[in-house]
């Protein structure tokens, strides 16, 4: 029997007490969820309920000796608290007073505070003087569940990819050599093209499955094996025969398109130029055609006008070159031409130089190289001439006459690769989440008592806020992206404007992410994660570019935000002006209306836990921030500043406003996802898993909201509280979430994640 000057009515609630206390984050909604079971608790005499209310009372806190009083009673009990318990402080409580009185009652209602309050062991093991049987993880969530929802309709098929990857040939391994790292690549690569993964989204006839989104997971799914495999893959089939698929005719796909598919015609796209970089309208490479001959010269005119970074450079034979059209002696704006740049004996054609980009920061498996063309003639039919053609005749001729909506459109069918990009960077920082927990929960350090063992690294807060919140983005981002893709590839869907503003705005912030993500835990492997071997110094090297690969970020989130106002008229006229501020005006007032002093510092669970709150705040800021830009744009041109003028003196909010939209977009489109799971209890996982994302976002961005009022100091803190509170909640989870990932095993080779 333990001394103790507790009743046993009272002491079995001491471990929660002792708990709260310490954790010091009782809300009104956590009290009422105490009080009540107090009330229900038959076996409490009059005075003893006193008691236990009087310890609820956050004016007055129990004193210090009081609370002394419980330790002593917890830590003399010589119990030992066992994590695996399906309720473990419930199980303890049940033991502690079973030690005083074997007969004693135990209230059952208890079990209502631990999973009303998300009391998880993280709370409490280290407050307690007692051994705690630990266990690094849980299995109350299967990985294989979670990576079936991810998964979705193409189960089947990823699973099989992955089992194919499982393969001698996508072996990883440290390769300092560029050209042997290249042909190992190439190698890879034919290999996929064999087995069909190439044509996957081309069309049935040529080999594929027309089937865009599959494709997209493959994508995804590769870089687990190789980034520079991932991104020669992406070029190939994506970029070079996606070209052909999407601004070619029929005669182009019946040309290419099966070869490209099966790797036997390798292609580059040869868009961006050394001088012009994103501004490819502003490309200087020309494409003349000649009447007399019926062909196209294609032509690089100065010595900063060629193409730069193209991938498939030194292996390609064939090139996608975009170049002003030129017709008659007009131009009629960019298009895509199919150019030859070495022959059947793999020699460089007449007129086309390329020069090797050498070594990178990272993917030096991907042989990027510069073209310059020098008067290079192809024949007429190598237009890809979709959008714009040229006639028998000579003359030019396009069902869309305006050439800026023709420029747009063109560029348009290409978003499906900037989505891929942005789901390659997300399987990267998965895969480094995936390595920097499972080491995490086997590296120890660090202890109070020398004579214990040390403590696990992702049993400290500070550790688990650092790899939990990006876990719950990379759930958000995944959802999003998938959907985002399933968008694009809905031929229902004829205006592909707003998927080009999504897509500009998520690749932005996600491959933002991973970089952060990836960084982030380098740092949380200390020098483990230094070392090659263990694969995030590699990831780290190669999704960098991914930043301004298919975009630089920076234009792409103004992209976004202009996207974003595209009701205005491309002038600003005063009418059109004002009738768009009218809308946006009479949108954001009900909005406005709800921000007073006591919703600023609403701190109550329910609410911070609330989508609707979360919504309202990310709704809100997107709103105000479209608001105040588009009076700012609208008082420089009233001052007569030319549009391009304006926009350049507000572009560093135009880059907060694509942020804000991106957020919006990923946290609404996740939770509307979650309410599809079926199985309530993961459900309420993902939903968990949103509800950190929301929070942890409006806690980054918290000197905007304080700014605007939308929250004040003591909410602030409430919303920091609790996104340390949700990170503990998930700890016992978060080797169920990376491996929910479903990175096969055979890719995880890293030593330190065995």
């Amino acid at each position: 029997m333990i001394q103790t000057n507790y009743p046993p009515s009272i002491l079995q609630y001491l471990p929660f007490f002792f708990v709260i206390w310490s954790d010091d984050l009782l809300s009104t909604s956590e009290i009422a969820v105490v009080k009540r079971t107090i009330e229900e608790d038959q076996n409490l005499k009059e005075m003893e309920r006193e008691t236990l209310h009087s310890w609820l009372n956050r004016e007055k806190p129990p004193k210090a000796n009081v609370i002394k009083s419980w330790q002593r009673s917890i830590s003399n009990s010589g119990i030992k608290l066992i994590e695996s318990d399906a309720h473990p402080l419930t199980s303890f409580s049940r033991k502690l007073i079973s030690a005083y009185d074997a007969n004693a009652s135990f209230n059952d209602g208890l079990t209502a505070i631990e999973t009303n309050l998300g009391i998880q062991p993280n709370h409490y093991h280290h407050l307690f003087e007692v051994e705690v049987v630990s266990k690094k993880t849980s299995d109350y969530y299967q990985a294989q569940e979670i990576d079936s929802i991810l998964k979705g309709r193409y189960s089947k098929e990823i699973d099989g990819f992955r089992n194919f990857l499982d393969d001698p040939i996508y072996e990883w391994s440290i390769i300092h050599d560029k050209e042997k790292f290249r042909q190992k690549v190439l190698s890879q690569l034919k290999h996929l093209s064999q087995h069909g993964y190439g044509a996957i989204a081309y069309p049935e006839a040529y080999g594929g499955k027309n089937a865009m989104p599959l494709y997209a997971h493959i994508f995804e799914n590769l870089l687990y094996a190789d980034g520079s495999l991932t991104v020669k893959f992406g070029v190939q089939f994506g970029l070079f025969g996606g070209s052909i698929q999407k601004l070619g005719s029929q005669k182009h796909h019946d040309r290419y398109l099966k070869d490209i598919g099966e790797g036997h015609l390798l292609g580059c796209f040869a868009m961006t130029e050394t001088g012009h970089g994103s501004n490819v309208r502003g490309i200087n490479t020309t494409a003349t055609y000649n009447l007399e001959e019926d062909s196209i010269t294609i032509h690089t005119p100065g010595k900063d006008d060629n193409k730069e970074y193209i991938g498939n450079a030194l292996h390609g034979t064939m090139a996608t070159v975009f170049a002003q059209l030129i017709v008659k002696g007009k131009n009629h704006g960019v298009h895509a031409i199919l150019v030859p740049i070495r022959d059947h004996e793999n020699k460089l054609m007449p007129g086309v130089r390329i020069e090797d980009n050498g070594y990178k920061l990272g993917l030096n498996g991907v042989d990027n190289g510069k073209i310059w063309f020098n008067q290079v003639v192809v024949p007429r039919e190598n237009l890809l001439n979709k959008y714009g053609d040229i006639l028998a005749d000579g003359t030019y001729n396009s069902d869309i006459k305006n050439p800026n909506k023709r420029f747009f459109t063109m560029l348009g069918t290409l978003v499906g690769g900037r989505i891929c990009v942005a789901k390659g960077a997300l399987s990267g920082a998965n895969m480094a989440l995936s390595i920097a927990v499972k080491y995490a929960l086997q590296r120890r350090q660090f202890n109070d008592n020398l004579k214990s063992q040390e403590d696990l690294i992702m049993d400290y807060p500070s550790h688990q806020l650092r790899l939990t919140p990006p876990i719950a983005k990379s759930y958000v981002y995944k959802a999003t992206l998938d959907n985002l893709m399933k968008a694009y590839s809905d031929s229902g869907i004829t205006d592909k404007r707003k998927i080009e503003t999504q897509a500009a705005a998520l690749k932005a912030i996600i491959t933002w992410f991973a970089n952060d993500t990836i960084q982030e835990c380098r740092e949380a492997c200390g020098g483990k994660g230094y070392l090659q071997e263990n694969r995030i110094a590699d990831l780290k090297a190669d999704v960098d570019i991914f930043t301004t690969f298919e975009g630089d970020n920076t234009v792409l989130l103004q992209l976004a935000a202009k996207g974003i106002l595209s009701d205005f008229n491309s002038e600003f006229n005063s009418s059109g002006f004002s009738a768009v501020l009218k809308h946006l005006s009479s949108q954001i007032r009900d909005k406005l209306v709800t921000i007073n002093p006591i919703y600023a510092n609403k701190v109550d669970k329910e609410h911070l836990y609330n989508p609707k709150f979360h919504q309202h705040a990310f709704d809100y800021r997107t709103r105000r921030l479209t608001y105040s830009v588009a009076m700012r744009i609208r008082s420089y041109i009233k001052k007569g500043i030319p549009t391009y003028q304006a926009f350049l003196k507000v572009q560093t909010h135009l880059l907060v406003l694509g942020k804000a939209y991106s957020c919006e977009l990923a946290y609404k489109t996740f939770y509307e996802y979650t309410l599809g799971i079926e199985d309530v209890k993961y459900r309420e996982l993902f939903q968990k898993l949103g509800c950190l994302f929301a929070l942890d976002e409006i806690k980054q961005d918290a000197s905007w909201y304080l700014e605007q009022g939308y929250i004040g100091g003591t909410k602030f803190k409430a919303i920091r509280q609790r996104v340390e509170r949700l990170c503990t909640e998930l700890r016992p989870h978060l080797k169920s979430l990376v491996e929910g990932y479903g990175i096969p095993e055979h890719c995880l080779t890293a030593p330190i994640s065995d």
